[in-house]
């Protein structure tokens, strides 16, 4: 086991749904403040990090399209969701006093910063946590491709995928009781078997730049900083 961190910068991303825990909508302050935690064990450690949320806790584009809302109009909505949700986060970071910016790719600069890049890595070498919202800014693009962008935007050593399964299967685990776990594959077996740990433009924007994809289980307490710390926990996609 590695005694420090192996990376030196990490992107987390986090979906809407895990803010949530258990509830049916919207945010879960236990939960918040448990990723608080694992966050500032990482921060601790010296290591710069920065997180992508996404929405679906409170709404998601797509789904709003179905809904009969235009598709458009549902993924700005969408966009909001992740500022709500990146705020709350901040708050649950500053009470454990870890310096934390906000910054979103559309423009609200009264409740956060616009997204600069160079500002944002200047937050990060100045040991400050960033969170970035409102995925891309733009329609049509998922916070997974936010994240891939964002990832080597701030040249980040790995893109760190929290979910509520142990790692990348074949299938969903918690639908189909056959999935075979897969501890590691590259880039284009993912694309080529479809596996659905992030929508396609975010692994084919990895795979050109040559960012690394850890897959893990945020329900387990530790394992962001297990992570960083080189343990082999979860999945790897690489080259």
């Amino acid at each position: 086991m590695a005694e420090g961190p192996v990376y030196r910068r990490v992107l987390l991303k986090l979906s809407g749904e895990a803010l949530m825990g258990e509830k049916p909508f919207g945010l879960d302050e236990g939960v918040v403040a448990a990723l608080a935690d694992q966050i500032v064990e990482v921060h601790a450690l010296g290591v710069q990090i920065a997180v992508v949320v996404g929405g679906g806790n409170i709404i998601r584009g797509l789904a709003a399209s179905h809904r009969g809302i235009d598709r458009v109009t549902g993924d700005y909505m969408g966009m909001l969701s992740t500022v709500i949700n990146a705020l709350a986060l901040q708050d649950a970071l500053e009470k454990r006093r870890v310096p934390t910016r906000v910054q979103t790719a559309i423009d609200i600069r009264e409740v956060a910063e616009p997204f600069i890049r160079r500002r944002a890595i200047r937050h990060l070498e100045k040991n400050r946590a960033v969170i970035f919202a409102a995925g891309t800014g733009n329609p049509y693009f998922t916070t997974d491709s936010a994240a891939a962008l964002r990832a080597n935007e701030i040249h980040a050593d790995i893109l760190l995928k929290a979910t509520k399964v142990d790692g990348l299967y074949t299938a969903d685990p918690q639908v189909d009781k056959e999935a075979v776990f897969l501890p590691e594959v590259t880039y284009q077996e993912v694309l080529e078997r479809d596996l659905k740990v992030m929508d396609t433009a975010a692994i084919s924007l990895c795979r050109d730049n040559g960012i690394r994809i850890g897959i893990f289980n945020l329900m387990t307490a530790g394992n962001i900083r297990r992570v960083v710390c080189g343990e082999k926990v979860g999945s790897v996609v690489r080259a």
